[in-house]
């Protein structure tokens, strides 16, 4: 599947109310809902369409946004310091009650049940949390969402202010306004990584191109009030896309058969009531979740143990002006454990990970991986503070400064990439191949480096005699035809660099990237892939010397 990857940088304190507080507060969700990306790419569709409402007979509208097999909005959590989308944390992870991390222990150990089902290793388990992690070697990172509390009081919409409040003589219910109520909202300023996954090009497309025009979004509950703006950060579009970076073949061989809810899950069971059992081996029945596994995998199951927990979700539509129904779910970060399937295979394993199961996985419901656990015990520790608070600068001789700044550190962080591509021992050109070729190459590219007009590397290797291009030909990189690599790179400058994501540099809240607009329009990527066509051809002349 296609997979649109961008980040969700908060710009004011976001508002996804959930069923958590007492009456007067409203408490957000710990991260954006899918549901809530959905509702505000229609927005987009609509404006771009100027059309006022969907028709749900347009097969286009029921793909896009309706059609769980053909795309899905997954909830956007946040973003790790390495950049990474983080998950939920597992409920099969506990620690010792008395571990904690401060000044003298930076970081505590962790045990995961699922692997071991033995507690007596633990004094007095305790589960670490409802948190989010990102694994950094051989030890987890445990990140949590930064929240804002606002107090507001209820105003008389015509008067702008609060009202006294009166109670009704005959009723004895309180009339007016004046009521305080408050707010626990995502806070402004942090980043959180969504992904959409779509089962054509086509319909990649047409979203990516929607967020493309509309980089500023609203989102939530009270957005006249100063909530909710959100800005589209790092957009792009992949096909190769990993939700846990675990390639299914390496999680054929696993001790038990296990599942991890990296969302929460909505099933019914065969009365078509919402159930929120989870599997056990004291069940003479199999649950809703272990049918529908079996249906899906065509096999048995027999149930082990599990770590889970329900909740109750809702929303609100808009276009209704109401609260959706509110339903029972397994949360996120559930675990259950089954005995081993000897006959698994990857595409059963990525067919179900892509797909998901459950109802509603458009809106981001449904999220598993298989397979996925499988150290017994861990390091966790939280992230280290950033070094630098960014701050914002005050006139514009600082801004440029900045900026040029700014520049010079993304310039060097490429310069380290070329030097590290060049250095690579398999990086090489290879063949058969004279040293005027390359020195022919090499001036070409010398004199298109000034301007970063790569059409003019192009135009040399389309009219070269027939015999240069032989040369060209026999020549590889990397077992790729000397002349094929070049015109890939030299078609699309930077497809040489992993990591592109990585090459961000920011200064004083002015960021830099190699895909940016300044980046486009000095033609830096032109430029250094034609230095790396100079420095190969040099090191392939000296290496013949």
């Amino acid at each position: 599947m296609k997979a649109i990857i961008f980040s969700l940088h908060t710009q004011q304190p976001l508002l996804a109310t959930s069923f958590q507080g007492d009456p007067n507060s409203d408490v957000s969700y710990s991260f954006i809902p899918g549901s809530m990306i959905r509702g505000a790419i229609i927005g987009c569709y609509m404006k771009e369409r100027q059309i006022s409402d969907l028709d749900l007979n347009n097969d286009e509208i029921k793909r896009l946004f309706f059609d769980s097999s053909k795309t899905q909005y997954l909830n956007a959590y946040l973003i790790s310091h390495e950049g990474k989308r983080t998950l939920p944390v597992p409920l099969s992870w506990f620690k010792d009650k008395d571990a904690r991390i401060d000044e003298n222990s930076r970081q505590i150990k962790i045990y995961d049940l699922s692997i071991e089902q033995d507690k007596d290793q633990l004094e007095a388990p305790k589960f670490i949390g409802e948190k989010y992690f990102f694994k950094k070697g051989k030890s987890i990172v445990l990140y949590e969402e930064k929240r804002r509390i606002n107090i507001h009081n209820q105003r008389d919409r015509q008067k702008g202010r609060s009202t006294q409040t009166k109670i009704n003589e005959i009723t004895k219910q309180s009339k007016g306004e004046g009521k305080i109520f408050r707010y626990e909202a995502i806070d402004a300023g942090q980043k959180f990584q969504a992904v959409i996954l779509c089962s054509n090009d086509t319909d990649a497309k047409i979203i990516n191109n929607l967020l493309n025009s509309s980089l500023n979004i609203w989102m939530g509950g009270s957005q006249s009030a100063g909530y909710g703006h959100i800005k589209i950060e790092n957009l792009k579009l992949t096909s190769n896309w990993n939700e846990i970076d675990i390639s299914c073949v390496d999680r054929i061989e696993h001790d038990n058969f296990t599942v991890t809810l990296l969302s929460d899950l909505i099933l019914r069971d065969e009365w078509g009531q919402y159930s929120v059992i989870p599997p056990s081996h004291t069940n003479k029945k199999p649950t809703p979740l272990t049918q529908e596994l079996e249906k899906l995998l065509n096999t048995k199951l027999k149930p082990k143990c599990s770590y889970a927990s329900s909740n109750i979700v809702g929303g609100f539509n808009r276009k209704w002006g109401l609260p959706v129904p509110q339903v029972p779910v397994l949360s996120a970060g559930s675990v259950f454990v089954f005995e081993n399937i000897d006959d698994i295979t990857p595409e059963q394993i990525q067919q179900l990970e892509n797909q998901g199961i459950g109802e509603r996985r458009n809106e981001g419901f449904g999220r598993i991986a298989i397979n996925w656990l499988y150290e017994q015990d861990f390091w966790g520790k939280y992230p280290d503070k950033e070094t630098s608070e960014q701050t914002a600068l005050e006139n514009d001789l600082s801004c440029n400064i900045a900026r040029k700044m700014a520049d010079r550190l993304l310039e060097q962080k490429l310069e380290q990439t070329l030097l590290k591509q060049i250095g690579n021992e398999n990086f090489k050109i290879q063949g058969n191949i004279t040293n005027s070729q390359l020195s022919r190459l090499q001036l070409v590219a010398r004199q298109a480096l000034s301007t970063g007009d790569c059409n003019m590397v192009l135009s040399l290797l389309d009219n070269l005699p027939t015999n240069a291009k032989k040369q060209l030909d026999k020549a590889f990189i990397n077992n790729i035809p000397l002349r094929k690599k070049l015109e890939e790179w030299l078609k699309n400058p930077g497809v040489w660099i992993p990591n592109q994501h990585y090459l961000t540099v920011t200064v004083a809240r002015i960021e830099r990237r190699i895909t940016d607009e300044i980046a486009r329009e000095n033609k830096l990527l032109e430029k250094y892939t034609l230095q790396l066509i100079i420095a190969l051809a040099k090191k392939a002349i000296k290496e013949k010397n």
